[in-house]
This record gives structure tokens, sequence and C-alpha cells, in this order.
């Protein structure tokens, strides 16, 4: 159902990212990330196995607990660190590719039924790999996100967002180019 090899990865990438992480013991027993990952990852299998019911349950249950609410038919990559997650909703079609970093308040939701991807039946937006995304960013609707994009915080992003770039404002604009080593 859930890998622990999964998990340790998951501690790993929180500690990296994370200053004040400062043993696997502290971030495996206070970190609501770590915790919503892992009942993610239950909720996900259930919803599988087709039992959306318990699935949904196991969300709701997990949202109560952490403050984080990622539906089961979510997709999450490998190594995605939540960091201060209250307030992080994740839509139903969302991809999170591996080693994205999502802060506090983050939504990753839809704008309307309408706004549907009719292609890939997706209606949330899809990240790509080493995304950062800052607090209280919103991206909305069956949106692409390049690798190694960073949205700035409080930014409510309605278009793609190419690859390397800073995305911010509202509508988030692209500002510039990233260049990585």
């Amino acid at each position: 159902m859930t890998n622990p090899s999964r998990l340790g990865e998951d501690i790993a990438a929180m500690r990296q990212r994370d200053p004040a992480a400062r043993s696997n013991l502290e971030v495996f027993l206070t970190s609501p990330g770590i915790h919503a990952l892992f009942w993610h990852r239950v909720a996900q299998w259930l919803w599988r196995w087709e039992w959306f019911l318990l699935g949904r349950l196991v969300s709701h249950l997990s949202r109560a607990l952490t403050g984080i609410e990622i539906h089961p038919g979510a997709t999450l990559g490998r190594r995605v660190v939540i960091d201060h997650g209250m307030g992080v909703v994740i839509g139903e079609t969302a991809v999170v590719g591996d080693d994205c970093l999502l802060y506090h308040g983050v939504t990753l939701g839809g704008k309307n039924a309408a706004s549907r991807n009719e292609v890939e039946g997706r209606r949330h937006p899809r990240l790509g790999e080493r995304v950062s995304v800052g607090a209280g960013a919103t991206i909305l609707g069956p949106i692409t996100i390049g690798d190694d994009a960073v949205i700035g915080a409080m930014s409510v992003v309605l278009k793609d967002v190419p690859p390397n770039s800073l995305a911010v404002g509202i509508p988030a604009k692209v500002k510039k180019r990233i260049r990585h080593p």
C-alpha cells in the first residue's frame, strides 16, 4: 500500500529543504507535510482500487489532522515537500512532479467545470519537476507549470508557465528566465 522507502525519501527531502528540521525523528513526528503525504498514499491506493468513499474518508481525516487537503485522485511525485502546509489544497486531477516544494496556503485548483482539458480530462494544474510554489499562490485550471519554474508568493497563475521561469503577480506574468547550472 504505502512504501516505507518513500517515507524515508520524504523525510530526507524535508530535511534537505527545511533548515529548522534537526533530525529524522523530529520530522517524522512533527511535520504535517510528511503526515499528509503518508495519508495521501493510503487514500490514493484505496481510490485506485475504486474504494472511492473510503479513499475520501481517509483524505478527509488527513485534512482534519494536518490542515492539508489532497484529493485521493491527485498524483504526487517523489520527494515532494509541503512546508508549513496549513491551507494547501490539491485537486483531483492535479499532477505534482518529483522534487517540488509547496509552501502554506498553496492551491492547485480548478476554475470551473467548463475549464476541463478535453484532451486529457484534467481540470487542475500539472507541475513539472523541481517546481517551487510560494506561500499563498493559487494555480488554477488545466495548465502546465514547466520544470524548474518558480511561482512567487501570493501569485494567481491562470496560464502555462514555461520551464526555468519566474512567474509573479495577479494575474501572474513570467518576469524572467532562470538559469540553472
